[in-house]
């Protein structure tokens, strides 16, 4: 790549996504950086939220957890997941996260390949995030 079209994003620029529960922000992607390999962002995640359950049909998706304490559910395997830890999680693996911790938790995501759509990059399998301690919604 060079230097001329390298963008430096700061997350002041990016808009608050939170469909999924959380506040996710989309930082490096085809639309405001002209990746072509998958993309980057934020999840910031305040004490008792969480970022509903979904799975990515044609990517897998790299976690680092920056601040907070955070339990992924991994086809319904709890996982504790700490600051600076790492995690792979592979194409159609079933995910949710939740802060469990008394502070903000702070997490880099980034997903590769990108899907043929943006729509197709998530299938969300509940169809609103529930509180901490709820049980999951089913989708219709």
């Amino acid at each position: 790549m060079a230097t001329s079209s390298a963008r430096i994003v700061s997350l002041a620029e990016t808009t608050p996504n939170r469909r999924r529960g959380g506040d996710l922000r989309a930082m490096l992607t085809p639309t405001s950086v002209g990746s072509s390999s998958g993309f980057m962002g934020l999840a910031l995640i305040e004490p008792g939220e969480r970022i509903g359950e979904h799975y990515h049909p044609y990517s897998e998706e790299f976690v680092f957890v920056v601040a907070g304490d955070l339990e992924v559910d991994l086809d319904g395997e709890t996982h504790p997941l700490r600051p600076e830890q790492g995690l792979m999680i592979p194409r159609d693996v079933r995910h949710r996260f939740r802060n469990v911790g008394g502070s903000q938790a702070r997490m880099v995501f980034h997903l590769g390949p990108l899907a043929p759509r943006p729509d197709l990059g998530h299938v969300d399998t509940e169809s609103e995030p529930a509180a901490s301690g709820d049980a999951p919604v089913a989708s219709t």
